[in-house]
């Protein structure tokens, strides 16, 4: 079990790395401000990728145990047992991290956007509040915390249930709340949002319940469940990860925009290295479904275990490359 506790950390460093060098070979990262201009300085323009990073490994952990309770873990008479609670303990550390980071990638993104100091941002909290960047952050702000209170104290599986939908708030608030959310109403505007809300919420489900299914249900049955909701997944992400990368490519009527974007633009070159990410899992999750299921149902557990920690160290990247892609021209 202590081992389990390390693949988080290994998926956020394997994030974090895939992040920089994306951010470096696409042209998105930070850089130093003109002459005369006083800017964030590089240390806040880099914290935020990197508080975006911790805040999506803590959903995902968030979201996993808040899955392993309500679908893999069995509630007697309503009531959950030990490892459900201590799932839902560890949801609520995590909840906490999120909530944390959430706080501190608001201060960041405040600093970076109107371009000033750090110790200069309280004498313009005024102008702060009223980017949509940052009052989406503070609406992920108060739903983790509030996640947080939640989750330390869930004892029963309608509990637990409620600790769900408050999860899926969390996650698609700040969505519905951002600045591509509300800076046009236009068809494909709404399109991309609501693209965006599904791919991210089949995100957390599937790399969050992989997670969880490792750490608290490695049962044939636990893990057959999540083999079939992995598989619903896989598509969703697949669907709504290219729809939304053609709405922003800005594809033309042919067809051919996407596909020459791809290899064009840093942006498109950051797609294609998603997509590849996205086939390498789809891979790996095919050769789950072929060999390692039958082999757990035969009592060997440990091949299981070793390609469920590959599959979520190049989950932790293609995270990685997903922040990169969101702050790339």
């Amino acid at each position: 079990m202590s081992r389990t506790r390390l693949v988080l950390p290994g998926m956020v460093a394997a994030g974090i790395v895939v992040m920089v060098l994306g951010l470096l070979a696409a042209g998105g990262a930070p850089t130093r401000p003109a002459d005369g201009l006083l800017g964030a300085g590089l240390g806040i323009s880099w914290a935020v990728p990197v508080l975006r990073i911790l805040a999506d490994g803590a959903a995902v952990a968030t979201g996993g145990a808040v899955l392993a309770v309500v679908l893999f873990l069995p509630a007697k008479d309503g009531k959950l047992g030990d490892k459900a609670i201590r799932a839902c303990q560890d949801a609520a550390v995590a909840a906490g991290v999120w909530a944390v980071a959430s706080i501190g990638g608001l201060v960041a993104t405040a600093t970076v956007i109107l371009g000033i100091p750090l110790s200069h941002l309280t004498e313009h909290a005024a102008p702060a509040g009223q980017l949509p960047q940052v009052r989406a952050l503070a609406v992920a702000v108060v739903l983790t915390a509030v996640l947080a209170v939640v989750l330390s104290g869930v004892k029963t599986l309608r509990g637990a249930r409620f600790a769900a939908l408050l999860t899926v708030a969390a996650l698609i608030g700040p969505l519905l709340t951002g600045h591509g959310a509300i800076a046009s109403t236009s068809f494909w505007s709404v399109l991309a949002t609501s693209s965006l809300v599904v791919h991210v919420v089949a995100v957390v489900v599937w790399v969050g319940g992989l997670g969880a299914v490792l750490r608290y249900a490695r049962s044939p049955q636990a893990v057959e469940l999540f083999s079939t909701l992995a598989l619903v997944c896989t598509v969703t992400v697949g669907l709504t990860g290219l729809l939304t990368a053609e709405i922003h490519l800005g594809g033309r009527a042919d067809g051919w925009g996407l596909i020459t974007q791809w290899v064009t633009s840093g942006y498109g070159v950051l797609v294609l290295g998603k997509t590849l990410a996205f086939a390498t899992l789809v891979f790996i999750g095919w050769q789950h479904r072929r060999h390692t299921l039958r082999r757990l149902v035969d009592g060997d557990a440990a091949a299981f275990r070793h390609l469920a920690v590959l599959e979520l160290v190049v989950m932790g990247a293609t995270i990685g490359l997903a922040v990169a892609l969101s702050r790339t021209p």
